[in-house]
């Protein structure tokens, strides 16, 4: 994995459709035990949104269409925690905060609406900017930092099936994560688990 099937075809001997099918096997994998793992962050945590998706004409920004819109709660110096979302909105939002950060947090979160609740959920800064760069100290650099590890990663892709976005998603979380493990051992035990026959 991180090698796209049009590249790998050339380099072992099997076809395309199948490579693909193992990496999506492996995909699969990995956001089943993510999402099994899904707990709370604590301490000082970092929330943001993200869009993804290449260029398209049309209007920029939330509005653009073929997006695909992505939440994520950062704990400093910890695990990142992702969401694919239809809307940033309250309702979308607050529930995630609520189920899957700690009361009593220090947030940092930017100025939009949807994060003004956390100042009776725990202590909440708010950056503000200026020309795209933090006023002050505060910032949410973690987070922001994610999201282009996260594009770095999705680029040389060129694109992915839009049925499967959460997927990838879920890959580079779980890579970000794991960042201090061998991926290479960690993943072989998760496939264990999950298909007992397979050898490696």
């Amino acid at each position: 994995m991180g090698v796209p099937v049009y590249r790998l075809r050339f380099q072992v001997p099997l076809d395309r459709k199948t490579i693909q099918r193992w990496f999506t096997l492996m995909r699969e994998t990995i956001y089943s035990h993510a999402v099994r793992e899904l707990t709370e962050l604590a301490g000082e945590i970092e929330m943001d949104e993200a869009l993804f998706g290449g260029k398209a004409p049309g209007k920029r920004g939330w509005g653009a269409a073929g997006k695909h819109m992505v939440f994520g709660i950062y704990q400093r110096n910890g695990k990142v925690l992702t969401f694919p979302i239809a809307g940033r909105g309250r309702r979308m939002l607050v529930p995630l905060m609520l189920e899957h950060t700690r009361p009593g947090s220090l947030y940092y979160t930017d100025d939009w609406h949807a994060y003004t609740f956390l100042d009776i959920r725990g202590e909440h800064v708010t950056i503000r900017k200026e020309k795209g760069k933090p006023k002050g100290r505060d910032h949410i650099n973690g987070i922001e930092g994610f999201w282009s590890y996260a594009k770095h990663w999705l680029y040389h892709y060129r694109g992915v099936p839009k049925k499967h976005f959460h997927l990838y998603l879920k890959e580079i979380e779980w890579r970000f994560n794991h960042r201090d493990e061998n991926l290479v051992i960690t993943l072989r035990k998760l496939l264990s688990q999950q298909l007992s026959y397979v050898s490696f």
